[in-house]
């Protein structure tokens, strides 16, 4: 660099330790840098604060090896003070295509403290560069570096790396690396509109003058890495890592440090994972990639929440003027929020209730529990917000259910402990306060706390310019209830096996989920102006207005059942839908069995389901039709139907608890996916993981030769007609001809042999994991030569079948054609139906027959048998995939279309 005039650091080498200290004491400028000349895993540079801990470093480099043979010498530079940044580029040894500049976070804590690591996230593009500082970079260093390869007989081609320092001098260059930066690569690479393939082919062919490197210039893209505890000292290798399968669409997960045990993503390194997002604000997209690493989770697991702070301060900094500044001039209109405080208060005044003390605009809200009536009390207090529904109603302009949407949230929540809702304060905040939608949304909050009985006593109203984009806002609740001690709920221990779940009807989807609601609705093309494509009790109506319908206040109408000493519990179904909320209320040893043939599904969610939402999101995500249940016994079950019908909610029995094993769910639900179909009648589609219409997938279980699934195959190639499609085939066996039939075909497969495992459920998880993770819905077995643990069967219960070789319930077990030779038998044939627990005794799907001859064998019975089974195999899986039948949640055979209707032949 100092040969060609590239603008660095001053800098010297050395091999001895007391040379480098020598030169540290006595370098005409601060010589606090110290390097390790080698690769040393991006952790080789040691920025020191003063010169004895630059002396430290050279001393732990070149004598204490603290990176090997990388620090056999060691560059002591000039520290360079001024912000960071990473400026990459293609290049093809002649022409430079610069990208966009990213700015990388090498210390480990907040706000740029604690040691060095690898990176602990990055952003792109960097606003601290002008666009005349990018192309004085792209000249006089990249262009400039890559002229001066090539003229030494060094020509360079591919991605160039110059690290650089903003300094009042002037850019200058840190380092050079001949590749992508980690992590900056996780952030420029999604901003990349051009196609890579083309762009490095470009750069071989030495053409890259001649195509045109497009990038997206109004997003950007926030990574935010997750490191292991103690990094980057040492850590601890394996540990688990959860939520992965949490982490919304709109992030991107990049795996680093991580590994496979046993189909389980466990950690492998110091930075273990970079979560990723785009948006056209950098603080929303390191907000949503913030959100995104919160729900993954491994022990020790860690990060920075200020990846992007210097490029958020410097956007909003660049809005202000430095002239006429006043608190107004920076965007707080204290004015504007005082007349809005004016019109709060006959609002709130509106909603007061015995035991209310004083007016809004007090320091404090006073509340007497004493006049309210209560004698023993225990007080109940929750929090809440209403999410991206926001979003709904900024885009469509409707601000006031939000309000109601808020108290429902909270009050809906401590109902659950028996509490009356006494007080509620709000806190609304923006960017530029807006009166009159602030004011809509407060006037819905005080309906909703008219609705609820509960007091409007105070909140907040933040105006804060820099921290919200435009026209958004959030929102939050607080609301403080009170209970008598003798009241309070859940009863746990009374909750029994053999009680009764009772559902109480939302209103629609509430206040949960909406990311992916607006993510569906972006998907279908439609605007919230746009007639509903769904019908609702409310008639002609827009996709805004049915999506904004108010969330279901619960308190008024339910306190009185849940104080009749005849509910054992509540559970609202909020955030994580009827399969994590119910369990909130739950003993551990019982389990709860739901079916949603057995209540009304609001046909919001069977658009939602249509649009591409399966029915596992479905359950965990929304509350599909049933805002709250209620946990009451059997023999009260009427009464208390009857009570909550007499407040004019409506209400079904959908459910009851059962006994709960380790090994299946707390909560399932029978029949969803045929009560969400029928909510939105429409021909029913399943859709793949990028969009297109696809069949169900199906895997087939195989131990051999695979005759029955070359059948199934066969059946599946015709596509205008199967509804299937084969997407695995797994054999415990290794080089069996089925395996072979399969690969004919196209078709992936796998093989998990059961030797080495301690017991048979250890053998069946592995093979469970491996069929969610080819997102398995149908699982055939078709000569699988093991016999199936009661966990297994229990987990993919409705989902297994079967074929056996007899006219079940005749002749079960391994030596049917035996039996039926011997028992003298003039009919035999085979039967296909779904597996239980005990063998051979599930509902029977398709059955077919054929004549056993008084000449038989079993050799030649088996071969007659076995060309039925070619046919009746296909048909029950035309039956199961095309959705004619089902499994009920009492294991019978459910009918969802009349038989005759079903073109079988």
């Amino acid at each position: 660099m100092d040969r060609h005039g590239i603008p660095t650091a001053r800098w010297a080498a050395f091999t001895g330790s007391e040379a480098a200290c020598q030169h540290i004491h006595n370098a005409p400028y601060p010589a606090l840098v110290v390097k390790a000349s080698g690769l040393a895993a991006g952790k080789g540079v040691i920025v020191a604060s003063d010169k004895a801990e630059a002396c430290r470093a050279v001393d732990d480099i070149i004598k204490g090896r603290a990176f090997g043979s990388a620090g056999d010498t060691v560059v002591v530079e000039e520290l360079l003070e001024g912000p960071e940044c990473s400026c990459l580029a293609f290049t093809d040894g002649h022409t430079v295509s610069m990208m966009p500049p990213a700015q990388d976070h090498k210390r480990l804590l907040d706000h740029d403290l604690g040691p060095n690591t690898g990176g602990m996230g990055a952003y792109c593009p960097c606003p601290l560069l002008s666009e005349e500082q990018c192309e004085d970079i792209k000249q006089n260093v990249l262009q400039k570096t890559v002229d001066s390869m090539r003229m030494e007989g060094r020509p360079y081609v591919g991605v160039l790396y110059a690290g650089m320092m903003l300094t009042r001098d002037g850019p200058k260059v840190l380092e050079f690396n001949c590749r992508f930066g980690d992590p900056e690569t996780q952030v420029l690479l999604p901003l990349l509109r051009s196609d890579l393939c083309d762009v490095m082919s470009a750069c071989v062919r030495g053409t890259l003058a001649d195509i045109s490197v497009s990038w997206c210039r109004d997003t950007y893209a926030v990574g935010v890495v997750m490191v292991s505890g103690g990094y980057p000292g040492p850590y601890n290798k394996g540990v688990t890592i959860t939520g992965l399968d949490s982490v919304s669409s709109d992030c991107v997960v990049f795996h680093a440090g991580t590994t496979l045990n046993a189909l389980t993503p466990v950690t492998s390194g110091g930075r273990v994972l970079c979560v990723v997002s785009t948006h056209e604000h950098l603080q929303q997209a390191l907000d949503a990639s913030l959100t995104g690493a919160s729900q993954v989770s491994f022990t020790g697991a860690f990060y920075r929440h200020d990846i992007g702070r210097l490029g958020i301060e410097h956007i909003g900094h660049s809005r202000v003027t430095t002239t006429n500044m006043t608190y107004q001039s920076s965007g707080v209109d204290i004015d504007a929020g005082n007349s809005l405080v004016e019109v709060i208060k006959p609002l709130a005044k509106s909603t007061f209730r015995p035991g209310c003390l004083g007016n809004v605009g007090s320091f404090g809200a006073i509340f007497d529990l004493k006049a309210a009536g209560f004698v023993d009390p225990l007080l109940v207090s929750g929090t809440d917000g209403v999410g991206t529904k926001l979003k709904v109603a900024l885009e469509y302009g409707v601000h006031h259910t939000i309000g109601v949407d808020l108290v429902a949230m909270c009050v809906n929540d401590i109902i659950a402990h028996g509490a009356s809702p006494l007080y509620f304060l709000d806190y609304y905040a923006s960017g530029k306060l807006d009166p009159s939608v602030a004011g809509d949304v407060i006037r819905g909050i005080s309906d909703g706390c008219r609705i609820a009985q509960c007091a409007l006593v105070g909140g907040e109203t933040a105006e804060m310019p820099g921290m919200y984009q435009n026209k958004d806002y959030d929102v939050a609740g607080f609301v403080v209830g009170a209970v008598e001690r003798g009241q309070l709920l859940p009863n746990l221990d009374t909750i029994k096996q053999g009680d009764v779940i009772i559902g109480i009807a939302s209103s629609g989807i509430h206040s949960n989920g909406y990311s992916l609601v607006r993510r569906i609705v972006r998907k279908s093309g439609l605007k919230y102006t746009d007639p509903s494509p769904f019908k609702t009790s409310e008639g002609d109506t827009t996709l805004g207005q049915t999506l904004l319908t108010p969330t279901r206040i619960y308190s008024t109408p339910l306190l009185p059942v849940l104080k009749s000493g005849l509910v054992k519990a509540y559970a609202h179904i909020t955030g994580g839908g009827l399969v994590e909320n119910i369990p909130r209320v739950l003993p551990t040893h019982l389990a709860v069995r739901l079916d949603a043939s057995s209540w009304l599904v609001p046909p919001v969610f069977g658009w939602l389901a249509h649009e591409g939402v399966g029915q596992r999101e479905m359950a965990k995500t929304f509350n599909c039709g049933v805002g709250a249940v209620l946990i009451v016994e059997k023999e009260n079950e009427e009464r208390v139907l009857e009570m909550v019908r007499e407040q004019s909610e409506v209400c079904w029995p959908i459910g009851r608890l059962t006994d709960h094993n380790d090994w299946s769910p707390q909560v399932s639900i029978a029949n969803l996916e045929s009560a969400l179909q029928s909510s939105y009648p429409h021909p029913p589609v399943n859709r793949s993981r990028n969009g297109d219409c696809r069949k169900m997938n199906v895997a087939v279980l195989i131990s051999g030769s695979g005759t029955n699934l070359q059948a199934l195959i066969d059946s599946t190639k015709d596509g205008s007609s199967s509804h299937a499609e084969i997407v695995l085939v797994l054999s415990n066996v290794e080089g069996v001809l089925g395996l072979e039939r399969a690969k004919q075909a196209g078709i992936p497969t796998k093989v998990i042999s059961h030797r080495g495992y301690k017991s048979r459920v250890d053998f069946d998880m592995v093979v469970h994991h491996t069929l969610q993770e080819f997102h398995v819905e149908l699982v055939c077995l078709a000569g699988f030569m093991r016999i199936l643990s009661e966990q297994f069967v229990t987990l993919w219960k409705g989902k297994l079948i079967n074929v056996h070789p007899s006219l079940l319930p005749s002749f079960k077990g391994m030596h049917a054609h035996k039996l039926a030779l011997e028992a003298g038998v003039t009919v035999s044939g085979c039967t296909v139906h779904f597996v239980e627990p005990e063998i051979d005794s599930g509902a029977i799907i398709v059955q077919d027959t054929v004549p056993v001859l008084p000449t038989d064998t079993v050799a030649s019975l088996q071969e007659r048998v076995k060309s039925v089974e070619h046919v009746a195999y296909p048909k029950a899986l035309h039956l199961l995939t095309s959705r004619a039948v089902s499994l009920s949640a009492d294991g019978r055979l459910t009918w969802n279309q009349p038989s005759e209707q079903l073109e079988l032949e």
